[in-house]
């Protein structure tokens, strides 16, 4: 369909030593009232920059709805290398409307 934007860094920081900026980034995405296409590139591009800014765990809430957006986004993040594990937030935390994720060390 569209051409993927490249990446804007292909390296990674070591780990416990952010990339400068890392303060500034916020490790939530609201991947809301987005096609699935739309959101999954959104949401790959939110991965890369996590890990590069130091967050080792984030939130992606993509709300309840009808369920098709949490279920691509659990199958995009299952299969993703620097994701390491993720499961659904807790009920005070956004419940089935959210996904919390744990990025890789490495």
């Amino acid at each position: 369909m569209g051409r993927k934007k490249p990446r804007k860094s292909q390296t990674a920081p070591v780990a416990g030593h952010p990339s400068p900026g890392a303060a500034e980034f916020a490790p939530e995405i609201d991947l809301h009232a987005l096609t699935v296409m739309e959101a999954l590139d959104k949401l790959d591009e939110f991965i890369h920059d996590a890990f590069q800014a130091g967050h080792y765990r984030v939130r992606v809430n993509h709300g309840k709805g009808t369920g098709v957006l949490k279920l691509e986004v659990g199958r995009y993040l299952a299969g993703h290398p620097l994701v390491i594990s993720h499961r659904q937030a807790d009920v005070w935390h956004g419940g089935s409307g959210v996904t919390e994720a744990d990025l890789s060390y490495r």
